[in-house]
């Protein structure tokens, strides 16, 4: 048994109650059938997809931020290391990593 709508314009099911007491009284049964949708654009159908787009580059510039803080943090830190660690000499070849300070 297919349970599916058949497709065209079918009348609702109309309650058993509703069908008796319109036999009994003799007066009719109003079938309400909505017309077709309002014509314009769908707003929402526009705006998700833009809230998503919107939503997915604030998150790229929040991990751009953070990549840049990070990155940052490990170029002075580096800097502090090899301003600790003095000069390194590698087979007679001596490198300085960092200049000192000069006041």
């Amino acid at each position: 048994m297919d349970h599916r709508t058949p497709p065209g314009n079918i009348a609702p099911h109309i309650p058993a109650a509703d069908w008796q007491r319109a036999q009994a009284t003799g007066k009719p049964v109003v079938i309400v059938v909505h017309g077709t949708p309002p014509t314009g654009i769908p707003w929402r159908r526009l705006l998700i997809p833009f809230a998503v787009a919107g939503a997915v580059v604030a998150g790229g510039w929040g991990l751009v931020a953070c990549l840049c803080l990070l990155l940052d943090a490990a170029a002075h830190t580096a800097t502090v290391i090899a301003g600790a660690a003095g000069p390194i000499g590698i087979g007679g070849i001596t490198l300085k990593l960092a200049r000192g300070k000069t006041t």
